[in-house]
């Protein structure tokens, strides 16, 4: 598939807004054409002096239409920057808008193999940086090349060889900034690419600081924190180092147009060949063109950065996402049925093999086996974070794949061991469950999970903010509000993926019965370290490279599954260490 012109991407993605965006166009060039009258006034001046006018009313007039256009030109250049700056705002807010509603649809592993420092600059610093392109390449550049091609056709009416002459330095300036030209593209992609790494490396080292102060790795990891903001800093000094003189060269030169206007025009008039007030416009309306053009070529930075942006924010929207029908499906039962499902999060990497597992509806099953082998890879294929390619996974006796992904999230509420609280108020992280919950309810389901008693004690109560991630609770107290907010969705499965890992003893077997209430009648499919918390399983699946090893109650495994029995007699140990302790 051809790649298509950056420009036109950015333009295909401005929607609703390209008619505000024509509009400013529009409006700049008839300001371009007002901003021509004073060069035009001051030169009808100028040859009226010399051909010895003395009616003040031919000068009043000349400075009036110079003022009028200067000031049509300035109010219609501010409409066109403002009707151009309310489209490009309106544009990046749709753009953050797509990128934003396609992360969701995309496969869960996609995202998490895509560092956050990478999307946070995608989609805030990189398509911010789209503002100048929009908002101000169009009208202002447009402007900027059309004022100066205006002069040149009405200099080339007026005689042609001053029209030529006016021109000369311009290309000589554009060809000394050639060096800096050569390879820009590439050089701004790798500025991207530098300042990605930075931004990785340092949200990397604002994540992990309890781990480096843990284990006393601040120096280690403030020199790779350090290091990477020293390389962004370099690469950028020796790109801007390398353009210095090119364009220090062109714009010294490129508006020298009087070095061939004045002395040839001036031959030319003493030949009798060029008429003075042709002279003379000549050289005024020659000033008004190199000035332009320059400001112009300010923008072929933004022009350069255009494509590897769009390039970036394409690679996030063209990105592979789990395609869904929209209809909703006809479910008559939540069966659970895992048929055949190979799967890996990389082509060359299979995590299942050829998994067959049955879970029907209203029971318990869990998934046991060592760390590593397959057991929330399986949970989340049931909860649909990712499409099976290989085998099926079935609900009610439809392949998942075939459900709208929005039915398939209400069927299930997922509770893993490392839930991601927002930067909210408790009530609302729980509320995240069901949006549309009284505070009553959150209450009530705070209560159930056994965390009201810890939520009332804070300062604010319900209404204290959890910080960026649950910082400001604890993991066991994080681990419960997760629980709160899946026992609030009340949906008909819900997974527990090593749910129980934070929560101390005291509190667990409150947790446990609430959650043996709250799921009577439900699909549970549960993933625990701890065995004791599933011996009461309907099933229980002993998962070992990706394999399901065994199935059966806790009682017929331990007899028939040798894998079962070690676990189990080290669970035992376990505790009784715990108790030792």
């Amino acid at each position: 598939m051809n790649k298509q012109n950056p420009m036109l991407r950015l333009w295909a993605l401005g929607g609703k807004e390209q008619g505000r965006l024509k509009a400013a166009v529009a409006l700049a060039c008839v300001g371009v054409a007002c901003g021509m009258l004073p060069y035009a006034a001051a030169a009808r001046i100028i040859i009226g002096m010399l051909d010895g006018v003395r009616d003040m009313a031919f000068y009043a007039g000349w400075c009036a239409a110079a003022m009028a256009g200067y000031a049509l030109r300035t109010v219609l250049y501010n409409m066109a920057l403002a009707l151009s700056h309310q489209a490009a705002f309106s544009i990046l807010k749709h753009i953050r808008e797509l990128v934003l509603a396609k992360l969701p649809r995309m496969p869960l592993g996609t995202v998490m193999d895509t560092s956050s420092g990478t999307i946070k600059q995608i989609i805030a610093d990189q398509v911010q940086s789209m503002e100048t392109p929009l908002a101000h390449l169009l009208p202002e550049m447009t402007s900027n090349i059309l004022g100066p091609v205006f002069i040149l056709l009405y200099l080339f009416f007026l005689d042609w060889r001053m029209a030529l002459l006016s021109l000369a330095s311009v290309p000589a300036g554009m060809l000394l900034m050639m060096p800096a030209m050569i390879g820009y593209g590439k050089k701004y992609e790798g500025s991207v690419a530098a300042s990605q790494a930075m931004n990785a490396a340092i949200v990397e080292y604002i994540g992990g600081i309890e781990v480096i102060k843990a284990f006393n790795q601040g120096q280690n990891s403030y020199a790779k924190y350090a290091g990477r903001i020293r390389e962004n800093a370099a690469y950028y000094y020796n790109w801007m180092k390398s353009c210095q003189l090119p364009v220090s060269l062109s714009k010294a030169v490129s508006p020298t147009t009087l070095i061939t206007v004045l002395p040839v025009g001036w031959i030319l008039y003493l030949g009798g060949s060029l008429p003075v007030d042709t002279f003379i416009t000549s050289v005024i309306l020659s000033l008004g063109i190199a000035g332009p053009l320059l400001a112009a070529m300010n923008f072929v930075d933004s022009l350069a950065k255009v494509g590897t942006i769009v390039g970036s924010v394409d690679e996030i929207l063209n990105g592979k996402e789990q395609i869904h029908p929209m209809e909703p499906v006809p479910l008559r039962n939540r069966d659970i049925c895992l048929h055949q499902v190979t799967f890996g999060y990389r082509p060359d990497q299979e995590v299942l093999h050829r998994i067959d597992l049955k879970i029907p509806e209203g029971t318990m099953t869990a998934l046991v086996g060592p760390s590593g082998s397959g057991k929330s890879t399986i949970a989340r294929l049931i909860a649909g974070f990712w499409d099976v390619e290989k085998g099926t996974v079935t609900m009610g006796r439809y392949n998942i794949n075939d459900m709208p992904l929005e039915q398939l999230y209400s069927q299930i509420a997922f509770v893993s061991q490392d839930n991601y609280l927002f930067d909210d108020t408790i009530r609302e992280n729980i509320r995240m469950g069901r949006m549309e919950a009284t505070d009553q309810q959150v209450e009530e389901a705070a209560r159930a999970a056994g965390c009201d008693g810890f939520i009332r004690q804070l300062e604010r109560g319900y209404d204290t903010v959890a910080g960026s991630g649950g910082t400001h609770l604890s993991g066991g107290e994080r681990q419960r509000i997760a629980i709160a907010r899946a026992i609030l969705k009340d949906a008909p499965v819900i997974i527990f993926d090593e749910a129980t890992a934070y929560i101390d003893p005291e509190n667990e077997a409150l947790i446990q019965q609430a959650v043996a209430k709250l799921t009577q009648g439900k699909t549970v499919i549960v993933i625990a370290h701890r065995l004791s918390t599933i011996t009461g399983a309907d099933q229980i699946a002993v998962v070992n490279d990706g394999r399901i090893e065994a199935l059966g109650t806790h009682e017929t495994l331990r007899k028939s599954c040798p894998l079962y029995e070690s676990m189990w007699q080290a669970h035992l140990g376990a505790k009784d260490g715990d108790a030792v302790c």
